[in-house]
C-alpha cells in the first residue's frame, strides 16, 4: 500500500501504544514502591511514588492500580512483571483514522449550510498492488443543525456500523478565552442524590463568598423511572438469550428444534441491542438537556466560571442501589464533557475541585471542624437520613445537596489562584481545599406599589387631561351595574370573556352545524408544561426532566454588611 495509508494505519496503532506506554509506566513505578500498607502510604512512601510516576497521574489511577496489582498478587503470589499480565490485548476498532492523510487521499468541500462532500481515496480489491487498484469516491455527508455555517470541518474518522458508512466529522469554532484566574461571580454544581444536578450562585468580595440563597435544580427522577424500566426489559431479554443460548449448545443442527431455537434466539440478540442503543440514546439526551440547563443558569446569573465536583476523586459508599445514585454514575462524565462545550460558546471557564467533604461540613460556620447532620426532613431532626442538612452549630436547615453546592462554589472561588490547566487536554482543575464560610446576602428587588407612589409627584397623580378630553361636552356614561331594583340588567359589559363555555353545548336540532365551543368536562385539569429552562421543548427536544427555570437576576445588594448568615427553615 501507499505511504499515505501506512500513515494513517500507524496514527491509529500509535494511539493505543501510547496508552499501553503510559499505563505500563504506571504499573511499574506502583510495584517498584509498593508500601507496606498499600490503603495507608505514609508521605515518604508517596514522595517516592511521585517520582517515578509520569505527568498527568491522578489519585484515582493510583488507587485503581493499586487495587488491580494487589488482587494479581492475592491470586498468583507474586507481582505482575509487566502490563501483559493485567490486561489483555486492547480491542481494534474497525475505522480508519484520516487525521494524518493529506489531499492526495481526501478532500473535504462544503456544499452548503446543512451538506458537504468528502472524497475520498478506496482500494477496489482486498489486496491492492498498483494504483489501477485505487479509486475516489464522493461521499455526501449531510450536516446536523449544530454546526454553525461558519465552523471549519476537519480531517474526519470512517467506520463502518450496522452495514452502513459512519463519519465521525470533527470541527473547529472560534470561541472566546476564558481565564482560570480573577473570577469574581461563579457557579457551583452538585452530583446530589435527591436531584442529579443541584447549584448556586456566589460572589467573591472582599476575601469571602457571598450567595443569594437561592439553589436551582436539575430533577430526573421522571427519565430514572423509564430507563429503570429499559434496564428491567434488557435484563430480561439477556436472561432469555443466555438461555436458548445454552439450549443450542445441547443439540447438534440436525435437530429439529434448533432451527426455531435459532431464530428466536437471533432475534432475541437484535432486540437486545435495540434496547441497549435506546437507553445509550437517552443517557446521552439526558446528559446534554443538564449540560444546557447548567450553562443557561451561569450565563443568566453573569457566572464567568462555573465549578464541578471532580469525578476521579467521587467514589461510591453506601445506597448503591439508589436509583438517582446508579443514574447520575452513569451520565455525570458525559454532563462534564458537554458543559465544557457549550461554555465555551458562552466565554465560561469550567473548573473542577475537590469532592471530599462538600456534603459533610457546614458551609455557615464549618471550615472543615462543624459536622451536618443528615437527617430525612426538617421536622425529623433526630432521625438518620441523607436528603435533609442540619447544623447543630448555627441552626442551618436546608437541602443536603444545596449546602454542599455552596462549599463547592466558595472553594472555586477561594482557591482560584492555585488553578492548574493540563498541557495535553486543557482540563482545569483545583487539588488545593481552600476552606471559607459562605454568607447569604439578598439581591435587590424591585420597589414596593407603595414606594412606587410615594416617589410619584402630584402631576404623575392627576396627569393633564388631553385636548381630545377638554373638548367634551357631555360627562361620560357610567358603567351599569346590578342593583337590588334591577338585578338582571342585560345590558352590564364584562371585561374579560370566557375561554370556554361554562353551559354544555345545545344538541343539534336539524341539518346545521353545532355551536362552536367545546363542553366542560369533569376531571380535565389545564395543560401545564414540565420544562426546565426557557422554551424548553423547543430548545432542547427533552422534556423528561423538571427543573429550576432559568432567571436573570438583578445584581447583589451592596455592600458587606447586607451579607448576614441567615437561617433558612
Amino acid at each position: 500500500m501507499c505511504d499515505r495509508v501506512m500513515r494513517c494505519a500507524q496514527e491509529q496503532s500509535a494511539r493505543l501504544l501510547r496508552l499501553a506506554l503510559h499505563r505500563r509506566r504506571l504499573v511499574a513505578a506502583i510495584v517498584a514502591t509498593w508500601p507496606q500498607e498499600p490503603g495507608a502510604r505514609t508521605g515518604a512512601e508517596w514522595d517516592a511514588l511521585r517520582a517515578l510516576l509520569p505527568d498527568g497521574v491522578t489519585a484515582a489511577d493510583i488507587r485503581n492500580r493499586t487495587r488491580q496489582i494487589r488482587a494479581y498478587r492475592d491470586a498468583n503470589g507474586v507481582f505482575p512483571a509487566d502490563l501483559i499480565e493485567l490486561e489483555e490485548p486492547p480491542n481494534v476498532a474497525a475505522q480508519v483514522v484520516l487525521a494524518a492523510a493529506d489531499r492526495q487521499l481526501l478532500t473535504l468541500e462544503r456544499t452548503g449550510n446543512r451538506s458537504t462532500r468528502l472524497r475520498l481515496r478506496l482500494p477496489l480489491v482486498e489486496s491492492p498492488a498498483s494504483s489501477r487498484d485505487w479509486a475516489w469516491h464522493v461521499l455526501p455527508v449531510a450536516l446536523p443543525p449544530t454546526v454553525p455555517p461558519e465552523a471549519a470541518l476537519c480531517a474526519p474518522t470512517v467506520r463502518v456500523a450496522k452495514g452502513r458508512v459512519r463519519v465521525d466529522l470533527p470541527f473547529k469554532v472560534p470561541v472566546g478565552f476564558a481565564p482560570a484566574a480573577g473570577h469574581v461571580i461563579g457557579c457551583g454544581f452538585d452530583w446530589g442524590l435527591n436531584t442529579l444536578l443541584t447549584g448556586v450562585t456566589g460572589r467573591l468580595a472582599d476575601g469571602r463568598v457571598i450567595s443569594d440563597g437561592r439553589p436551582f435544580a436539575y430533577d430526573a427522577s421522571g427519565i430514572c423511572a423509564k430507563l429503570h424500566r429499559l434496564w428491567a426489559e434488557r435484563e430480561h431479554l439477556a436472561a432469555k438469550h443466555r438461555h436458548l443460548e445454552r439450549l443450542l449448545a445441547a443439540i447438534t443442527p440436525a435437530d429439529s428444534r434448533y432451527a426455531a431455537l435459532s431464530t428466536g434466539c437471533q432475534a432475541l440478540g437484535v432486540e437486545h441491542e435495540r434496547l441497549c442503543a435506546r437507553i445509550q440514546h437517552v443517557n446521552k439526551a439526558l446528559a446534554w438537556s443538564a449540560a444546557r440547563w447548567a450553562v443557561d443558569q451561569a450565563a443568566a446569573a453573569g457566572a464567568t466560571v462555573i465549578y464541578v465536583e471532580d469525578l476521579a476523586t467521587l467514589e461510591a459508599r453506601g445506597r448503591r442501589g439508589s436509583v438517582n445514585a446508579r443514574l447520575s454514575g452513569q451520565v455525570r462524565g458525559r454532563i462534564v464533557e458537554a458543559i465544557r462545550h457549550l461554555a465555551a460558546k458562552h466565554t465560561i471557564a469550567v473548573v473542577t475541585v475537590p469532592a471530599r467533604g462538600t456534603s459533610r461540613y457546614c458551609p455557615r460556620c464549618g471550615e472543615g471542624t462543624s459536622v451536618l447532620r443528615h437527617c430525612p426532613a426538617p421536622d425529623r431532626l433526630a432521625e438518620r437520613g441523607w436528603k435533609w442538612a442540619w447544623c447543630p452549630a448555627c441552626g442551618l436547615s436546608c437541602d443536603r445537596d444545596w449546602a454542599a453546592a455552596e462549599r463547592i462554589v466558595s472553594r472555586g472561588l477561594l482557591g482560584q489562584n492555585a488553578t492548574r490547566t493540563h498541557r495535553t487536554t486543557g482540563v482545569r482543575t483545583i487539588a488545593t481545599i481552600v476552606e471559607g464560610n459562605v454568607a447569604r446576602a439578598r439581591r435587590t428587588r424591585k420597589p414596593t406599589r407603595a414606594a412606587r407612589r410615594a416617589r410619584r409627584t402630584r402631576a404623575d397623580l392627576h396627569p393633564r387631561p388631553a385636548a381630545r378630553d377638554r373638548a367634551k361636552n357631555r360627562p361620560t356614561p357610567k358603567r351599569p351595574t346590578r342593583t337590588s331594583a334591577n338585578p338582571r340588567n342585560t345590558s352590564m359589559t364584562f371585561s374579560r370573556v370566557p375561554d370556554r363555555r361554562t353551559v354544555p353545548a345545545p344538541p343539534p336540532t336539524g341539518d346545521g352545524q353545532r355551536p362552536a365551543g367545546h363542553a366542560p368536562k369533569p376531571g380535565r385539569h389545564q395543560p401545564y408544561r414540565t420544562g426546565h429552562v426557557r422554551n424548553s421543548h423547543h430548545r432542547t427536544g427533552f422534556h423528561h426532566a423538571q427543573a429550576t427555570p432559568v432567571l436573570t437576576f438583578t445584581e447583589y445588594g451592596g455592600g458587606l454588611g447586607q451579607a448576614t448568615p441567615v437561617r433558612v427553615a
